[in-house]
């Protein structure tokens, strides 16, 4: 059975397909409040993929939960994104 973070980082991957996924579980930052009762459910991700070419932050955004699906109403109290398209990328 794959944990939560696993579970999060393998719905990225496949709703996605991203170039880099950069997952990191920063509940520990958030312990006392009452969204991290359950524990494991804060997050950030920095997320570079072709999809988000021509997008803007909103619709990266709305890419990204889709990929997420119900854990953002179960099992993820919030999770910050940072989504950028290869372009964007200094070579």
């Amino acid at each position: 059975m794959m944990s939560r973070f696993e579970k999060l980082q393998h719905r990225l991957q496949e709703g996605l397909q991203p170039i880099e996924c950069y997952l990191q579980d920063d509940s520990a930052a958030h312990a006392g409040h009452a969204g991290a009762a359950s524990g494991g459910s804060h997050y950030s991700v920095k997320i570079i993929c072709q999809q988000f070419e021509g997008l803007n932050r909103i619709s990266r955004h709305r890419l990204v939960y889709d990929a997420v699906g119900d854990m953002m109403h179960t099992e993820v109290h919030a999770l910050a994104i940072t989504a950028l398209a290869p372009s964007e990328i200094p070579t």
